[in-house]
This record gives C-alpha cells, sequence and structure tokens, in this order.
C-alpha cells in the first residue's frame, strides 16, 4: 500500500529533522516539501515507521506493508501544486515498481481514524483519482439510511471496524476523504458513496497478498 500523510509542522526542515531523528521513533520512506523538493529517507524495501496502532482489510501491521509519504503541510492549508506534481511523479514510479493499484492508496486517517486526520479535508483526492493513482466513487442517486449499510460497506472498503473505533469515527474518516464539506448525522450520500467504494473497490482480504 501507499499511506499519505500531512507533517503538522511549521517546516519542512523541522519535519526533515523530526523524521531522521531515531529517538522519536517517527519515519517515512519520503517527504515532499510544498514546493515539489522531495527527501527519500528510507529505502522502499525497508519498514518505516509511519503509520502507527491501526488497520486497513485484514493488515493490521501496515507499517510493513507499505510506503509513507510525508507532505509538508500543517493540515490548515492548500497542498500547492508543485507539490502535489510532485507527489503524483512519485506516486506513478512507487506504483509501477510495486505493481499497487489505486484502491490500495489510503489516507493515515482511513487506518486510524479514531487517532489521525491527515492528510486532512484540504487535501485532493478526487485529483489524485483523476489522475489515476487513488479511486472516488461513481455518482448515484442516494437511497436510505442505514448504519448497518453503511458500516458494512465500509468494512468491504477497507475500513476496519475494531473495538478502538466507533461508527462516527469510520463516518468521519471517510468523509475527511471523500466529502471534507459534509457535517451532521450520516447521510443518504454517505451511504450511496460507500455502497458504490465497496461495489467496485472491495478490499483484498488475502493477508498473504494484500
Amino acid at each position: 500500500m501507499i499511506v499519505l500523510h500531512y507533517t503538522a509542522m511549521a517546516t519542512p526542515e523541522a519535519a526533515l529533522q523530526r523524521l531522521c531523528d531515531a529517538q522519536t521513533e517517527v519515519s517515512a520512506h519520503y517527504l515532499i516539501c510544498e514546493r515539489g523538493r522531495i527527501w527519500h529517507m528510507v529505502d522502499e524495501e525497508m519498514r518505516a515507521w509511519h503509520a502507527g496502532v491501526g488497520q486497513w482489510g485484514d493488515v493490521s501491521d501496515v507499517n510493513s506493508r507499505s510506503i509513507g509519504i510525508e507532505l509538508a503541510n500543517t493540515g490548515a492549508h492548500p497542498f500547492p501544486a508543485p507539490q502535489m506534481a510532485a507527489l503524483e511523479r512519485l506516486m506513478t514510479d512507487i506504483m509501477q515498481r510495486w505493481q499497487i493499484v489505486p484502491a490500495r492508496v489510503i489516507a493515515h486517517s482511513d487506518m486510524a481514524p479514531a487517532r489521525k486526520s491527515d492528510p486532512g479535508p484540504r487535501f485532493d483526492w478526487r485529483g489524485l483519482a483523476r489522475s489515476g493513482l487513488s479511486v472516488w466513487p461513481g455518482t448515484s442517486a442516494p437511497g436510505g439510511v442505514s448504519e448497518a449499510d453503511f458500516l458494512r460497506d465500509a468494512e468491504r472498503f477497507g475500513y476496519a471496524l475494531r473495538d478502538d473505533v466507533t461508527a462516527d469515527d469510520i463516518l468521519r474518516a471517510f468523509r475527511l476523504r471523500f466529502r471534507p464539506h459534509a457535517t451532521g448525522p450520516l447521510g443518504a450520500e454517505d451511504c450511496a458513496m460507500i455502497a458504490d467504494l465497496a461495489r467496485r473497490f472491495p478490499v483484498d482480504r488475502n493477508p498473504a497478498t494484500a
């Protein structure tokens, strides 16, 4: 998989220093600054400490099965065009090298919905999907509202229903990525979108190939 993050730090240099300090026990394979410069910090074949506790599909040790990319961003401002262009170039290369399909590109908040918000509501997931580097739900007429159906489809797509994750956590993570301006309780559009994602992009449940 590829897991996307934001640094939530004031400068990329500060993030670089933290990510390269063994005492912090935090690392990532790549860091991309706002101007598009890329730092390669950990070999792709090696395990980086970027994901932490969480799960996607059947994969609970996400660090061992993913490449982590940090984007210099506080979480409060848009991601600049040079940064996104650099990310797309890097992702294209990584996905070709490792045969990663677009559905295996996730947010940190996807695999840790109770703990994380990155890369946050300002990240352009739809644009990434237009470039063939991620997925986006199709347009369909909303139907009814059922929390049970929403959670069933969310799990089919990849969100993990764990003891430490609530239905509200799943809805929040889903909206951060696919409906960043939505508020309020679960709605028909949420249910229609996650149903389409579950139908077209069900997560690979075989841990040997995940």
